[in-house]
Parts: C-alpha cells; sequence; structure tokens
C-alpha cells in the first residue's frame, strides 16, 4: 500500500554527478528515478515532489525536471493529470524485496485472518481497548508533561508512573512495591531479558523455567547465555523439591495462574519457594501477566509481597490493554535495582516518556480500572460461552485452568491425538493449538489443547467449537 504523503511537497533523496565528464544530468536523473521505482523506493501510488522543489533541491532548472517527468511518464513509470500530484504509475514495476523466501509474497493480515474462529491464546479483546480513555490520557500527558520531562531522563522510566504503578501494585496485588525499585520496560521479554543480563553479571549460570511453560523464556534465557533446566508443573504449581535438586539459582515462574496450564501455585508451595530462595541465595522472576481478570475465587496477592528481598515481580498491559502499547514493569529487590537499570540504559536508555505518562494518567484517573470491570464481564461471559458449547458439542472434553485469565485448557479423550485434531481443525478452519509445544520434551501425551478465547466473541466461539466438537471426541 503506497504511503500519500501530505504536505506541498515530500523530499525525495537524488544525487547527481556534476564533475568533468560526467552523464548528462539530464540522464542522470531519468535513470536514479528509474532505478528509485525498480528496487521499491518509491511504490506504486507514491507522490513524486513536485517540479519546482525538485529543481530547487538539486539545484537544476525546473524545465529539465519537467522533461525527465515527461519521458518517464511516456515510459510508464510515472503517472500525472492537470491538477494533481505526479505519481509512480499503478503498473510500474513491481519491488523484489516485497517477496518473501523464494520469491513468494509475505503472508498478508493477522494471524487466522481467514479462519472461522482462531483459539489463539495470549491475546486479549483487541477491539474493547480503550481507545477513546487512551486518546484523552494522551491528550493529558502532552498537555501537562514539563519540559525537562522530554529529555531522556532516568532509565529506571517516569518518575510519576513508577509512582502511580507502586501504588497500584500495593492496591491491588498486595505486593510491597517502591516506586525507588521499579524499571519500566517494553514487555515480558525485554523484562526478562533485562533480570537475566544482570544476573548474569552478578555471577548467575542456572536458571530454571517451568514444564510445560513459555516457549519464549527458554529462548530469552539462551540470548543471555545461561543453562535452562526445566521443572515440571503439576496441580498445586512448581515442583519446589525438585526444583532445589536442579541446584538452579533463578526461577521464572507464573504463581498466580500458571501459564499455559492455569494451575494456581498451592500456599504451602509459595511459602517452601519463599524458603528454598532464602537458603540457597536465589532470585524468583514471577510473572504477574494476567492476574487482574480472576471469576470463581478469592484474588491471590503477588509472590512479591512474601519475599520482596527475593523476587523481581514483572508485569505488562498486554493482557490488560494491548499488546501494541509495549509497557511494561519490573519491580526489583534493592540489590539488583542499579543493575537492571543499567541494563535498561544501555539497551535503548528508556521507555517512550509520553505513553508512560499516558498509562499513569489512565490508571490514576480510575479509567484503567473502570476498563478492567468492563473487560472481566466480557472475558466471564466468553468462558461460559466456552464451557457451555463443549458440554453441547464434545461432553468427553474436560476443562482446566478456567479460574482466571481468557484461555483454557482442554483435556481430550484418550484416543485423541493432538496433532492431528489440530491438522484436522485446521481443514476446517478452526485454529487449534496443542499443548505439546509448551512442554521441554515435546510430549504429546496426554493429549490437550490450549484455548484462548481472549479475542473471540461468544457466537464465534460457538460456531468455532460446533465446527470440531467430533474431532475433539476423537471422532
Amino acid at each position: 500500500m503506497a504511503v500519500h504523503w501530505s504536505g506541498l511537497s515530500p523530499e525525495l533523496l537524488l544525487a547527481l554527478d556534476r564533475g568533468r565528464g560526467a552523464e548528462p544530468l539530464r540522464s542522470q536523473l531519468e535513470n536514479r528515478l528509474r532505478e528509485a521505482i525498480r528496487s521499491g523506493r518509491l511504490r506504486a501510488g507514491e507522490r513524486l515532489p513536485s517540479s519546482r522543489e525538485l529543481a530547487r533541491e538539486l539545484g537544476t532548472s525546473r524545465g529539465l525536471v519537467q522533461e525527465c517527468y515527461g519521458q518517464l511518464q511516456a515510459e510508464g513509470y510515472l503517472s500525472s493529470r492537470v491538477g494533481s500530484a505526479t505519481t509512480v504509475a499503478a503498473r510500474a514495476s513491481t519491488p523484489t524485496l516485497l517477496a518473501g523466501p523464494a520469491g513468494r509474497p509475505r503472508p498478508t493480515g493477522p494471524p487466522g485472518a481467514r479462519l472461522l474462529a482462531d483459539f489463539r491464546s495470549g491475546v486479549p479483546d483487541l477491539a474493547g481497548f480503550p481507545r477513546g480513555d487512551w486518546m484523552w490520557a494522551q491528550r493529558e500527558a502532552c498537555r501537562t508533561v514539563p519540559n525537562d520531562a522530554l529529555d531522556y531522563g532516568d532509565p529506571r522510566g517516569s518518575p510519576v508512573l513508577r509512582e502511580v504503578l507502586a501504588a497500584y501494585l500495593r492496591r491491588v496485588r498486595a505486593a510491597a512495591a517502591d516506586p525507588e525499585q521499579m524499571v519500566i520496560c517494553t514487555g515480558f521479554a525485554q523484562g526478562l531479558g533485562l533480570a537475566l543480563r544482570a544476573l548474569v553479571r552478578a555471577g548467575i549460570r542456572r536458571v530454571a523455567l517451568e514444564d510445560p511453560g513459555y516457549d519464549d523464556a527458554a529462548q530469552v534465557a539462551a540470548w543471555a547465555g545461561v543453562e535452562v533446566i526445566h521443572v515440571p508443573v503439576d496441580t498445586d504449581g512448581i515442583d519446589v523439591g525438585r526444583l532445589a535438586a536442579t541446584r538452579a539459582q533463578v526461577v521464572v515462574l507464573s504463581p498466580a495462574h500458571q501459564w499455559p496450564t492455569g494451575v494456581v501455585l498451592a500456599a504451602a508451595r509459595r511459602h517452601a519457594l519463599a524458603a528454598w530462595a532464602a537458603s540457597a541465595d536465589a532470585i524468583i522472576i514471577e510473572d504477574d501477566y494476567d492476574a487482574e481478570f480472576r471469576y470463581d475465587r478469592e484474588p491471590v496477592g503477588a509472590l512479591q509481597g512474601l519475599a520482596p528481598d527475593r523476587v523481581i515481580a514483572l508485569g505488562t498491559v498486554s493482557k490488560s490493554l494491548a499488546p501494541a502499547l509495549r509497557l511494561g514493569w519490573l519491580l526489583c529487590p534493592p540489590a539488583l535495582v542499579s543493575a537492571i537499570a543499567e541494563e535498561k540504559e544501555s539497551g535503548d536508555r528508556g521507555s517512550p516518556v509520553l505513553d508512560q505518562l499516558a498509562l499513569a494518567r489512565l490508571i490514576e484517573s480510575g479509567r484503567f480500572d473502570r476498563h478492567l470491570r468492563r473487560a472481566r464481564g466480557t472475558y466471564a461471559r466468553r468462558r461460559e460461552a466456552l464451557v457451555a458449547a463443549l458440554a453441547q458439542h464434545a461432553p468427553q472434553v474436560r476443562l482446566t485452568g478456567l479460574a482466571a485469565g481468557f484461555h483454557a485448557v482442554a483435556h481430550l479423550p484418550g484416543a485423541a491425538e493432538e496433532e492431528s485434531v489440530v491438522t484436522a481443525a485446521r481443514a476446517r478452519s478452526v485454529g487449534l493449538y496443542g499443548m505439546s509445544p509448551y512442554r521441554s520434551t515435546g510430549a504429546v501425551r496426554p493429549p490437550q489443547l490450549v484455548l484462548g478465547f481472549g479475542n473471540l466473541t461468544e457466537r464465534t466461539i460457538v460456531a468455532g467449537i460446533a465446527a470440531v466438537g467430533d474431532l475433539l471426541q476423537g471422532g
């Protein structure tokens, strides 16, 4: 798609050689423009500078530019109408850089764009993003930001956002939150990378991950240069005894709503985990990714509140608002704040200040809480639609992990083959996703699916399950 440049005349970088014996300027200009169109620098429909402006920029006569434009128009490269700007012709050569590997066009559109229903997990209700409230918060941030806040500033992030977030986490997550111990980041991946790199500098070499668990966490750990150990998760959460046997120095886990099984770390294990960290001089990295969305039991406080000197609490707005905002935070033990802030500063000098101030204003104004209340209602209805649809169309399938968030685990009958179900469902235009990619061994037994319902309407959920109900039961 062509970009439609606004303004009097878009700039265009073209170098001309005026040395002795050089090619005539008109030929040079024609060749430079042809090459710009053929290579994809200028796309079909893009506007060129006016002949007057391009002549001024190049230091040539306007007549020379007009002659070049006329020649390229005759050759089919440019298009021009009386009273309109000169543009690249729609049938000009297609640039090769638009093709993917082996000359194939890149896929377009979001994942699942052509599916009847796509049960991809980890995606919130994108249509429910509070656009009006976010626009208001951005305007407020721009209107009230002091001039000195537009400088590079503290690599830990805006003091305003850190103050607001600390108060929010104390109030909602029972965290021991101090704004001086917070570092703003762009999301889970960056936050985990910052923490692990700082810990590597402190001598950490072995990290434990939950199994099943995040596949991207293992990748981030590999980039940080640490050894990864996988520790199994059961119905009470991570097995602390087996964790201790690994001699890991760090563990990454999601205790409030384990990803992807949905189990909650039992109270006894929370205390055992804190005791392990203290005795082993270890660090816990807590991913608090969707704790705002709980349905059928009391809220679970952050593990960080139990052992603030041993836990790095990592949170984002990717699930509560939208992944595209790229805003998150680390609540760090006092001994690690400086090291993590140094990693942040060396990586990107800090996250965008105006977005941080907008988020602070959104939370402080109460609009964030109001949005969360609406979202909880939306996800609760979609959760109920999923439960009802499976009860009707696949009664042999058992669901777990539904106490929070917007995904569930579907336990398929023993005869079902996970990969076969996923493949057959795709043939019926339904996106299903197996548990096996999240297991360290890739095992496909027992057969399970991770069903995301956050970005699907109730009607779509029902239609999708109806289309694959027989497959889910091994039919």
